[in-house]
Formats: structure tokens, C-alpha cells, sequence
């Protein structure tokens, strides 16, 4: 997994699963009946409370639907999070032993390795399973970002990538993004109309059929492919320098 320090993350893993051992507190002994029985992880919960803060960054990359697709087991809080640990912890170590076995060693698209913009504006609804709404969501935080560089809050979504974009020199109030420096090439012209086509593509085709299908979730395999798309678009707007009218 891109940007993932394996053997950190199996250390980090390894200490809570060690942590969140259930052990029995009963007293026993000679002449000593036990009336009640209870039970407590092998560190404190002050200590799995700290070690989960960490843990869970690590399981949203490795195993990102376990707040969803993991039951969460009435006798003690912490019951997801193991389980959610060990499925990551195999998960990481024998990644290579699976995809030998299984075939197709494609290469991985994490949504959390996406721009940073995309995946800051989905993934809190990405990680409860509202898949459209997280696309929904990358789409305000790429628009907000957008407008925060050109400095334009009277322009949103088609219109603002249209002018920010145009391979017209900068005006008064109407500062532009270059993807490359500005010269009479037909290179310049034509990644300048990339940007505005590309970003006429983005609002055109997924920006608002989504404002039509409220009542509609979307596969995650979906979402994942528009995040991806959405991520092309941010980057270029990121990279790009800005220009205003002199």
C-alpha cells in the first residue's frame, strides 16, 4: 500500500492487539466462592484509548469499512477494534501470499492516497458507507478550494474552472490558473482547453446526476473511480500557477 510504513504499522497493530487481551478478574482460591465475574483488557483503557487513536488511522487504510462491516460485540468496547486489528494485521502480512495465489497483482488505488483535497472533503461519509455523499462532499471542497486560490466567490463549479482555465490573459477580477507557462505554443492552448473540458466533464457527468439521484446510494467501486477522477482535477488546479492581470 502506497505511502504505508508496513513494519510500523504491523508494531503498532501487534501492541494493541496485545493491549485489548481479555483477562479475568474473578478472585478464587481455597474456601472462596465467587459470586460475580468480570473481566478487563491487559492494559489499562486509558492505554487502548491512546493506542486506538493511533490504531485506527492504520485500519481506515487497511481495512477502511470495518466501522460498518464489523459487529460490535456487547462485552466490551473494544471488541471492533481487535477484530478490525487482526483482519488488518493478516492483511499486511501476507498481501503478497494473496495476490500470488489469487492472481491479479494490480496495483492498489487507495481513496485516502488521493489528493488531499478530495479525500479531506469525503472521508468521514466514506467511512460510514454514504458513498454518493462522499463524492458530493470532495466536489463542495474541490469548488471551496478552487475559489479560495483564484480569490472568486462570485463564480462556482462549471463557470469557475471555465474562466480559470481560459487561455486568455488575466483580467481585473478574472485571474486565471496556467498548467504551463504562458507562451503562443499550441501546447499551452491545448492543456489550458484540457482543464476547462476536463472540468466541464467533471460537473457535466458526475456533479449533477448526483443532484438527481439523492435516494440513491452508489457502488463503492464507483464513487472510488469519481474520487480518482476528482483528484486529476485538483492536483491540476494545486500545481497550477496563478495569474492576475497586472
Amino acid at each position: 500500500m502506497t505511502g504505508l510504513n508496513l513494519k510500523w504499522s504491523l508494531s503498532e497493530l501487534e501492541k494493541f492487539i496485545e493491549q485489548t487481551v481479555m483477562r479475568n478478574n474473578s478472585s478464587s482460591g481455597p474456601g472462596y466462592v465467587s459470586i460475580t465475574h468480570t473481566s478487563s483488557t491487559a492494559a489499562s483503557d486509558l492505554e487502548v484509548t491512546k493506542q486506538a487513536q493511533v490504531v485506527e488511522k492504520i485500519l481506515d487504510r487497511v481495512v477502511p469499512n470495518w466501522r460498518t462491516d464489523i459487529r460490535l460485540q456487547k462485552t466490551n468496547r473494544w471488541t471492533r477494534h481487535r477484530e478490525a486489528a487482526i483482519r488488518a494485521r493478516e492483511e499486511l502480512l501476507r498481501q503478497e501470499e494473496i495476490r500470488e495465489h489469487l492472481g491479479d497483482n494490480a496495483p492498489d488505488l487507495s481513496a485516502s492516497d488521493l489528493h488531499s483535497w478530495i479525500w479531506d472533503g469525503a472521508s468521514s461519509l466514506w467511512r460510514s458507507g454514504h458513498f454518493r455523499e462522499a463524492v458530493e462532499g470532495s466536489i463542495r471542497k474541490l469548488n471551496a478550494e478552487t475559489q479560495n486560490k483564484l480569490g472568486r466567490r462570485d463564480l462556482s463549479e462549471g463557470d469557475l474552472f471555465t474562466q480559470a482555465f481560459s487561455e486568455n490573459a488575466a483580467t481585473t477580477g478574472s485571474p486565471r490558473l496556467l498548467r504551463m507557462k504562458r507562451d503562443s505554443s499550441k501546447t499551452f492552448k491545448s492543456v489550458q482547453r484540457g482543464g476547462r473540458a476536463f472540468a466541464e466533464g467533471v460537473f457535466a457527468g458526475i456533479r449533477n446526476p448526483l443532484a438527481h439521484e439523492v435516494d440513491q446510494e452508489m457502488p463503492e467501486q464507483q464513487a472510488l473511480e469519481y474520487l480518482a477522477a476528482l483528484s486529476v482535477l485538483a492536483r491540476w488546479v494545486d500545481d497550477a500557477t496563478l495569474e492576475v492581470a497586472s
